[in-house]
């Protein structure tokens, strides 16, 4: 058992991983909830004999019986009509006395891909729970349709699609990427063979066992497929470019895959967007050898986060691929969220790609990072190019990721920061934090998240910074207390 200094309920309640529970009758029914949900968020930690009151203070009611408890916890947890799996170890449950009082802590982590979804009862549909800044919410069926199907041990994108044959692919743009592969792989056995061989090699075919045909997978249909012919498979496909430039006008140019006036699928819409967004970035002039160079370390950012776009899309999901380009950011939003934890994208080292037959496609054009390098690259360019980092959002009904890169410093935040940038290199993102606590020094952790318009990893560590750098203290509890600007 581990004693009051060796445990601290305040610094647990920071983000959205903490839920305390009475447990004055025996194991809650709610417990299972806040299990599934945080097995199927990013994990978290309930405290059972905790009550929170009223102030959002905490309360140690003791627990009787603790070891008894606990063997009941054991026997419901692995009793498959409470809750469907437990993907618990003997440490992850733990007795722990407080100020001489007892309470039962159970660290649930985020369960493996392979695992989920976690729900409570023996029916999906109707047990499976996620996190959001309320608490646990019910998953909806959309939802966990999209947790199943990210279940699977291939990759979405590895399907055979046998209604589609490999005659209706866009000719056009097989001939555009072999172009490409010909340029980079000079000699290399793949350019001898034909464009049914070569698409077999690449993944983008398959002979299905059954009738021995060759049919396109599913990667091979987005990647050289007529929009057409995709939304026989993936109904929700859509693909839209927009500028907004003007705020007249809705938009000052756009391009979408259901125009009929291109293919519609992503390699073409990859380099059609990418030649959009890099007009304005400037290109040095640099040699190499007698060839001019004109790529940057910019360049190759905004091509890492456009294929990561691409290739973590779920093309079941709704409202489709939408980039956006406007004077001072650059949107990406795509339907689905990250198979991994935020956490370990930043970290990198970790890759688990919805589409992994797309992004080798891409790579074998020299377009990507190698595995799970690409998250923390895209940071060291965009921290040193402008000043801050990218900024990662994921939303829930329907599932949605966005990345945001900054151009530019906004107006507001300069003006109320100037001075002390100046002094303290504050970064773009620390300045929205700085600024929002200026106006209101109660504001919460959930409403900096809102306000700044950050992530809740960036909101804590420009929280961290701004600490060690002087600027800020915190006076009282995460809940209660209140932000105190030093002079």
């Amino acid at each position: 058992m581990m004693n009051f200094e060796e445990f601290n309920i305040e610094t647990l309640k920071e983000g959205n991983h903490f839920e305390a529970k009475l447990a004055k009758g025996g194991i809650p029914n709610s417990l299972w909830e806040t299990y599934s949900s945080f097995a199927n968020t990013d994990g978290g930690i309930i405290l059972l004999g905790v009550k929170e009151n009223k102030d959002h203070t905490f309360m140690i009611e003791d627990i009787e019986k603790p070891e008894q408890m606990v063997k009941t916890f054991w026997d419901n947890i692995n009793n498959k009509k409470i809750v469907n799996i437990n993907i618990l170890s003997n440490s992850d449950v733990e007795i722990k006395e407080i100020g001489g009082k007892h309470t039962i802590c159970i660290t649930v982590p985020r369960a493996e891909r392979i695992y989920r979804p976690v729900f409570k009862g023996t029916d999906m549909f109707a047990g499976t729970y996620r996190r959001n800044g309320e608490g646990d919410y019910l998953c909806s069926k959309e939802e966990v349709s999209a947790i199943f199907r990210d279940a699977g041990q291939v990759t979405q994108d590895n399907k055979i699609i046998t209604e589609i044959s490999l005659d209706t692919l866009c000719k056009e743009t097989i001939a555009h990427y072999r172009q490409r592969f010909v340029l980079i792989h000079h000699g290399h056995v793949w350019n001898d063979l034909s464009d049914i061989d070569f698409l077999k090699k690449l993944g983008a075919a398959k002979i299905n066992s059954e009738d021995g045909k060759v049919y396109p997978t599913a990667a091979g249909l987005l990647m050289f497929g007529y929009e057409s012919e995709i939304l026989y498979e993936y109904p929700q496909y859509f693909l839209d470019y927009q500028e907004h430039f003007d705020e007249l006008t809705r938009w000052s140019d756009r391009f979408v895959s259901s125009s009929g006036e291109w293919s519609g699928n992503l390699f073409d819409f990859f380099f059609k967007t990418f030649n959009k967004l890099s007009e304005d970035v400037k290109k040095p002039f640099i040699l190499n050898g007698i060839t001019r160079v004109d790529d940057t370390p910019v360049h190759k950012a905004i091509r890492e986060v456009l294929l990561n776009t691409l290739a973590n899309a779920d093309y079941y999901g709704r409202r489709g691929v939408v980039i956006k380009k406007y004077k001072d950011h650059f949107s990406f939003e795509n339907p689905g969220l990250f198979r991994i934890s935020i956490k370990e994208a930043f970290d990198g080292g970790v890759s688990d790609p919805r589409n992994a037959t797309i992004l080798k496609m891409f790579s074998m054009i020299d377009i990507g990072e190698r595995a799970g390098s690409g998250i923390p690259g895209i940071v060291s360019v965009w921290s040193k190019e402008y000043g801050y980092e990218p900024e990662y959002f994921q939303t829930v009904n329907p599932e949605r990721t966005c990345t945001v890169l900054k151009l530019k410093s906004d107006s507001l935040n300069d003006s109320l920061n100037d001075s002390l940038n100046d002094s303290l290199n504050l970064s773009d993102s620390e300045n929205k934090v700085f600024s929002e606590i200026k106006k209101n020094n109660a504001v919460t952790i959930e409403e900096l998240i809102k306000l700044a318009g950050i992530s809740e990893p960036t909101v804590n560590r420009c929280l961290k910074s701004l600490k060690e750098k002087g600027v800020l203290d915190r006076e009282g509890s995460k809940k209660t207390g209140s932000w105190k600007i030093l002079e």
